[in-house]
């Protein structure tokens, strides 16, 4: 008990640091285009990542990069919406609309009546959130595309990382998908980018964003899921748009109002019951 207690703790200090770290470069898009943060984002974790898990030392061959490159695409185009989507509307609102990528994976995967129900609940999170949904704070319908975008960018990376996983070790899937993610968000630098993204400041605060958001969860996650069971973990990443929101007044000041709120009760609703009620395999978040 006390190691799944301390894995826990791992999991969710690895969840509060990528929302803290998304915090840091929203605080950064008076500064830069979000692209260009993007890119910087990217890039730095790569660098750092490569240093750390050393992919050189693996074998690569024609199989590994089949694999490799569309889960390297789909984490670069997941993190140019997700910060495109952020720069328009409140975190916790970008969190809970992404989530619909993965939950709906999960959901389509299934073959159980019971699932219909989460479905619903799901659908009807999406419906309030929404910017047709007459809230008192609708929120952008762009920003709103984009998040649910990088949604199903977020179902892509969780498909080809699976095959990805049955080729590489972990750590080299990973520095090697961000480099090629760092390879594809980079063209995009040249068209959107100025000249603001050379001050130092913004240099360090991506580099800020970079560990916070890829090179300290990582490696936390990795350490949990050796003794979380499939369904906790699955449990626990259902509180992520909660703890988005939380961050997002903390650190940003944005206020959600109560419909938001049980948009947000919904979604997380849909996934814990898809999780809990789901048959026990291996994590996809």
């Amino acid at each position: 008990m006390p190691r799944l207690s301390f894995s826990v703790l791992l999991l969710l200090t690895g969840m509060l640091s990528n929302k803290l770290g998304a915090s840091v470069a929203k605080q950064i898009f008076s500064a830069a285009h979000p692209i260009g943060i993007t890119v910087l984002r990217t890039s730095l974790a790569a660098l750092i990542l490569l240093a750390v898990f050393r992919p050189w030392r693996v074998q690569l061959d024609w199989r590994a990069w089949a694999c490799v490159l569309p889960y390297g695409c789909a984490l670069g185009t997941m993190n140019i919406l997700f910060y495109l989507s952020l720069q328009r509307l409140p975190l916790g609102i970008v969190i809970a609309i992404e989530f619909i990528g993965p939950l709906g994976l999960a959901l389509f995967t299934s073959r159980r009546k019971l699932d219909f129900a989460w479905v619903i609940l799901a659908a009807t999170g999406i419906t309030l959130i929404s910017p047709f949904a007459g809230a008192e704070k609708a929120v952008d319908l762009q920003g709103f595309s984009l998040a649910l975008a990088a949604g199903g960018c977020w179902a892509l990376y969780i498909v080809f990382g699976q095959h990805v996983s049955l080729r590489l070790p972990p750590g080299p899937a990973t520095a090697v998908g961000m480099l090629v993610a760092a390879v594809v968000v980079s063209p995009f630098a040249f068209i959107y980018a100025d000249a603001r993204i050379f001050q130092i400041e913004v240099w360090w605060m991506s580099l800020a964003v970079a560990v916070l958001c890829s090179v300290l969860p990582y490696p936390l996650d990795l350490m949990a899921l050796k003794q979380i069971p499939a369904k906790t973990f699955g449990i626990l990443m259902s509180v992520e748009p909660a703890m988005a929101a939380l961050v997002g007044f903390v650190f940003l000041g944005e206020e959600l109002n109560p419909q938001q709120w049980l948009a947000l009760g919904c979604i997380m609703s849909a996934s814990a019951g898809c999780t809990i009620f789901g048959r026990e395999k291996a994590a996809d978040f």
